[in-house]
């Protein structure tokens, strides 16, 4: 039973000396007209030589539309949170103290949820808003959402 080589050669070492190491004509190893362009050149809306290369960098959110783009339409950016979120995650957002759980979420709005989903634990929140539901359901278990004292600006 024969061996192969146990060492092989690198292929540069084996092609030096030929005219162009390997690399076909020439002409081809010259700029950057051989691999679709320079940079983010070819991954565009009608080039695709590298779209699976954005892809892969990326996700598959680089290409096409993504909402809505009007100047005039101003962003949402309250920071909300669903009462099932805040239960499926008590150690992360409160801590438990006498039976009832004490949760700070001063700059965050409370809403109720899911239709369907029941409240099962004790709560007492801190929020900078709620939603009439969340508080109907805290309420309902015994808890209560604590909301800032909104002061009456005078009229002019």
């Amino acid at each position: 039973m024969a061996l192969g080589k146990s060492k092989k050669r690198k292929k540069n070492t084996r092609m030096a000396g030929s005219s162009t190491n390997g690399g076909g004509a020439r002409k081809k190893r010259k700029k950057s007209g051989h691999h679709g362009g320079g940079g983010m050149s070819g991954s565009g809306k009608r080039s695709g030589q590298k779209i699976t290369l954005i892809t892969k960098l990326y996700g598959g959110n680089y290409f096409g539309k993504q909402g809505i783009t009007s100047k005039g339409t101003a962003k949402d950016k309250d920071k909300v949170v669903n009462l099932k979120d805040i239960e499926t995650n008590l150690n992360k957002y409160g801590k438990e103290a006498g039976g009832s759980w004490t949760i700070g979420l001063s700059d965050h709005k409370i809403l109720c949820g899911p239709k369907d989903y029941v409240v099962k634990n004790k709560m007492v929140i801190t929020a900078r808003e709620a939603s009439a539901k969340a508080i109907e359901q805290i309420k309902k278990v015994g808890g209560e959402i604590v909301l800032p004292k909104k002061s009456k600006k005078p009229k002019k």
